[in-house]
């Protein structure tokens, strides 16, 4: 049976192999790093008491230094469970959730198709980075440099110019003998109506390039040079090649960086991951232009148990917060979670890091809030609970927001935090408002005060 191309990349990025590996080995928690995905157990392929099986969470495969058995998820359950390739890929699919594709014979076709998609992008990024560095990428440079970028932060995002002459990339393509429609299905460029003349996407705008978790291009995103244009952002459509839910600005090389840095950070933009990665926090990714979704949140667990959300401190960012609490519920479990880095109302990553330093960025990651103490205060900012029925309603509430987590064990420990919280503001705070508790207790404090003048105040007295 052949699989269409995709469909493994696909099951790959949803399954997690320390998962997979974990029900059939015994791990050397001591050997151990679970944070970085980095875990030892004595080998299952072989007779042995120490740790020499080594599995690496974020590059997806698996290796014994003592019999020298390697490979991925799909391997490892088609050696364990005496099963073939495809009957693995069932396995593996079926717990993930995908459904297996009918059996394809123009996979071949596909996949050549597939190719030449790829190689029109390859060919725009490097149109782009020229067209930044020529004469017409003058005013381009000079956002750039007014933003302070380095030029090698500018080499390493691979950024460009999108100018705007209407068929100024389409020509170029058309002179590599790309096809019409080959150039059209990436998305790069578009027919005006009734088969007119076709013309290109972008244009007059600084280009981003996007790619996928195997480091191919699958997208760009644009940010207008005009203050006129009718968006400031404009991204690829959804293609062959790019499904922007399912994917993330910089997740490849944020997992390389994963090493040499102790939290993912998750930002909201193309800007603040570079901004970020300029100031050496290289473990960052950002979704394209839309709320983080269950798919991204899966891609992120995938290299980091515990990311850093970092978001704007202004009421946007506030309720971003409180949005991505329904999206995350169902889905963690121990071990698996976020936390919340809220920066000071006004500032990004990059205002924060140029005004204030990387050292209040760092302490901000640092002082993350966590998933729990998030969940109280939305479910308790600007209310009093002195009454029974105020109670009453509080307790419904997390109740109902509580029936989301799937983990009994960790649903059990939420609800035991919650108690001690309400206890505080119940009964040894008892007739007062919660305004009184929050002044004194951090675990309530009212989010835009709590979140944005104790980051005020943190980061100024460093």
């Amino acid at each position: 049976m052949s699989l269409p191309p995709g469909f493994l990349d696909e099951l790959r990025a949803r399954v997690s192999v320390t998962q997979v590996v974990g029900r059939k080995v015994t791990w050397d928690h001591k050997k151990s790093n679970q944070n970085k995905g980095d875990m030892w157990a004595p080998c299952p392929f072989h007779q042995e008491k120490t740790a020499s099986f080594h599995v690496d969470d974020q590059k997806g495969f698996y290796y014994c230094f003592g019999c020298h058995a390697k490979g991925d998820a799909i391997s490892f359950v088609k050696e364990t469970e005496n099963v073939n390739f495809i009957e693995a890929v069932e396995i593996l699919a079926k717990e993930a959730g995908l459904q297996m594709p009918e059996q394809d014979p123009l996979a071949k076709e596909k996949s050549n198709y597939r190719d030449e998609l790829f190689k029109v992008m390859e060919l725009s990024v490097r149109f782009y980075q020229r067209s930044l560095n020529s004469a017409q990428g003058l005013k381009a440079r000079e956002y750039i440099d007014s933003r302070k970028l380095s030029s090698s932060i500018v080499n390493e995002f691979e950024l460009g110019f999108a100018s705007n002459n209407r068929t100024d990339l389409f020509d170029y393509l058309r002179g590599k003998e790309i096809s019409e429609q080959h150039i059209i299905d990436t998305g790069m460029c578009l027919r005006s109506d009734e088969g007119g003349a076709v013309y290109d996407r972008f244009r007059d705008r600084i280009m981003y390039p996007i790619r996928d978790s195997k480091g191919r291009y699958i997208a760009f995103g644009g940010r207008a040079m005009s203050q006129n244009a009718r968006a400031k952002y404009l991204n690829s459509p959804e293609t062959k090649l790019f499904d922007k839910g399912r994917s993330l600005y910089n997740f490849g090389s944020a997992r390389s960086a994963l090493s040499k840095q102790s939290s993912l950070i998750v930002a909201e933009g193309y800007m603040d991951v570079i901004a970020l990665s300029q100031a050496n926090f290289k473990a960052s990714v950002a979704p394209l232009g839309t709320a983080i979704t269950k798919e991204q949140l899966g891609l992120i667990w995938r290299i980091s148990p515990n990311p850093v959300v970092a978001l704007d401190g202004d009421r946007a960012g506030i309720n971003a917060a409180y949005r991505l609490i329904d999206v995350a519920l169902p889905l963690i479990e121990t071990g698996k979670t976020i936390t919340f880095a809220i920066l000071p109302e006004g500032y990004d990553p990059d205002d924060l890091i140029k005004e204030r330093g990387r050292d209040a960025m760092q302490l901000l990651v640092e002082e993350a809030i966590t998933l729990a103490d998030l969940i109280w205060k939305r479910e308790t900012e600007g209310l009093s609970f002195n009454s029974p029925d105020s109670r009453a309603a509080l307790d419904k509430k997390l109740n109902q927001t509580l029936s989301n987590v799937r983990d009994s064990q960790l649903k059990y420990h939420y609800q035991q935090y919650f108690k001690e919280l309400k206890w505080q503001t119940f009964v040894k705070k008892s007739g007062k408002k919660l305004s009184d508790f929050n002044n004194k207790s951090s675990a309530g404090k009212n989010v835009k005060d709590s979140f944005i003048a104790n980051s005020e105040k943190k980061i100024s007295s460093h």
